[in-house]
Formats: C-alpha cells, sequence, structure tokens
C-alpha cells in the first residue's frame, strides 16, 4: 500500500442539517469522530478541509488536525485540490477523500481505498453488490457499472444495467446475476490528477446526473474500482440520521 493521507471536507452550509459537521455524537462533535476513525487507518496523516472557524476550532479543542479552505468549491475534489496545494504535496502523493458525514466509516474500508490506485488508474473508488429491486429504481442511489478489469464504465442515479425482461416482467426481486452495484462515495486521487481535474470544464454528464466522478470518465481518465461484499454504514444526512447514529453510539459505549 502506497503512503497516503485522509482529507475529510466539513462544510458548515447544510441545507437538511444545518451545522451538520459539529453535531454531538456521544460527547464529541461528528467530525471529530469521522477523523477518530480515519486515524484508526493506516494513513500517514490526518487533517479535516473546512471553510468555517468553529470546525477550525473544534477539531484543535480534540486535537484534530485542520485547515481553512475557501468557502467557494462546488465539490468536494476541488476542495481536496486546494489541499494538495497549501501542502505543496507532490504529483505522486496519494489522498483519499473521506466524508465528514460518516462517523461510522470503517478504517478497513480507507485502506482498501488507498491500495488501489496504479499507473493507468489516477482515481479510484468503491462499490458494493445491491440487492433491493427498491434501491435499484431509487434516485438517490447512485448505481455503478464495471468492465472486467474492475474499471467505471459508468455511474448513473438511473436503473443501470437495465435488465429489459426481468424489469418488464414486473417481478419483486432484481434477477440473479446481475451485475448492479451501489456506488460509495470515497475517493482516492493521485495529486497530479487533481489538478488535472481541477482544471478541466464540468462535463454535461456531471451536470445532469450531479455527479462528479462523471468528469473523470467524459475525459478519458481510468477510475479503478474495488468491490466490498456489504454496505458500510449509512452516513448522516438527515436529523433521523443523526439521531440513528447517536443510538448505535451510545449503546456501543455502554
Amino acid at each position: 500500500m502506497p503512503p497516503f493521507t485522509v482529507v475529510i471536507p466539513a462544510r458548515m452550509a447544510s441545507s437538511r442539517l444545518p451545522g451538520k459537521p459539529l453535531a454531538d455524537i456521544a460527547g464529541l462533535p461528528m467530525v471529530v469522530r469521522v477523523a477518530r476513525q480515519a486515524l484508526l487507518s493506516q494513513a500517514e496523516r490526518v487533517l479535516v478541509a473546512t471553510d468555517h472557524a468553529d470546525v477550525l476550532a473544534a477539531c484543535a479543542a480534540h486535537g484534530v488536525e485542520a485547515l481553512m479552505t475557501r468557502s467557494d468549491h462546488a465539490c468536494g475534489t476541488d476542495r481536496l485540490a486546494e489541499v494538495a496545494a497549501l501542502l505543496a504535496l507532490a504529483d505522486d502523493a496519494v489522498l483519499v477523500n473521506v466524508q465528514g458525514d460518516e462517523p461510522l466509516i470503517d478504517p478497513l474500508l480507507i485502506d482498501r481505498l488507498a491500495g488501489l490506485l496504479d499507473g493507468d488508474a489516477p482515481m479510484a473508488t468503491l462499490v458494493h453488490p445491491l440487492a433491493s429491486r427498491e434501491d435499484m429504481f431509487n434516485p438517490n442511489v447512485v448505481k455503478a457499472v464495471l468492465n472486467q478489469q474492475g474499471r467505471a464504465l459508468y455511474f448513473s442515479r438511473a436503473p443501470i444495467p437495465y435488465a429489459r425482461d426481468a424489469f418488464a416482467a414486473a417481478a419483486g426481486e432484481l434477477p440473479s446475476g446481475l451485475p448492479v452495484f451501489r456506488h460509495i462515495g470515497m475517493y482516492a486521487y493521485r495529486v497530479g490528477f487533481l489538478k488535472v481535474y481541477t482544471a478541466l470544464a464540468p462535463s454535461p454528464l456531471e451536470i445532469y446526473e450531479a455527479l462528479e466522478q462523471l468528469r473523470a470518465l467524459w475525459y478519458g481518465y481510468a477510475i479503478a474500482v474495488a468491490q466490498v461484499d456489504t454496505a458500510p454504514p449509512a452516513g448522516v444526512d438527515t436529523p433521523e440520521d443523526l439521531e440513528r447514529v447517536r443510538r448505535l453510539l451510545a449503546s456501543s459505549i455502554k
């Protein structure tokens, strides 16, 4: 596994859960819990990239390294590129993007992701098998289609690959053997590619699907993908999610 740095983007602006990075979970701000999980990985360095002084202060209070970044980034990849520039990282350095709303993230997933990059794939991500017809047709569940070598062919909110005959029969289950995967929203990048990515114009696919990884595919860059057996614990997007995670951690602490 190459040496790598984990960067945790943490924006305060959230329409569904204002102040999300600082939401209290069993006595700690959520972003601090994410960082502590990441520190259990094999990362050489873990830091939070934020756009708000309160997040910076919370990290400092709990011994978590943090950097102040601009507030006008359109996506997390742009924020990582700024971090790479601020740290003057070499082009072959590896950064892993762990979302700031994943307080239950498995450190082994972070390690698995960091080990995926090779000379042909400057970007990597994870997927798991999708078994629910409801998830298949849910636009909030991002699907991934892979090639034989485990590289991404496409990501979409649409139900792909579409099992024409089976879906026409309106069966309640997904057909056996359908190679359908749910995308796990974690990425690893080489720093040199981050510089290239941020200089590229957004692609039409990226804009319409609202999926930033499609920019890389649009311009012909390979994305390495590893399959994991099960879905990681769900992140925190809503007040209901926050209460679920609070209950889980409270029960584990007891």
